[in-house]
């Protein structure tokens, strides 16, 4: 991708999404299913069935762009959740893209005081 990732939000569709879908309908799932909007700073990931393809819809400021990872072998730990959509940061997705599963990751830790 040419853009900046880690400035961006990452939305994954739980669930399952037609591959055989394109842009246009994609970002109406994005605005009518997901209720968001497609033309916001943020990246929408979605998966197939069988978990081996993945479909990243962004708007880049004149246009949608469709950039799509098809494995030969292995598939993607796609996560399980009651919700329609959630949310990931960049290191999470670059994770989930190196087949790592983003759901078993440390949760990140916030203190107050040392003692």
């Amino acid at each position: 991708m040419f853009i900046n990732i880690t400035e961006m939000r990452v939305f994954l569709r739980i669930g399952v999404t037609d591959m055989r879908k394109a842009i246009n309908t994609l970002s109406m799932l994005v605005q009518d299913g997901m209720k968001m909007d497609p033309f916001s700073n943020s990246l929408y990931v979605f998966c197939n069935r069988r978990h081996d393809i993945l479909k990243i819809l962004y708007w880049d400021s004149n246009g949608f762009c469709l950039w799509q990872k098809r494995l030969e072998k292995d598939l993607f730990r796609w996560p399980e959740s009651e919700k329609e959509a959630i949310e990931i940061d960049s290191s999470r997705l670059g994770w989930l893209l190196s087949g790592l599963d983003i759901a078993r990751a440390h949760e990140k830790l916030h203190y107050t005081s040392v003692l």
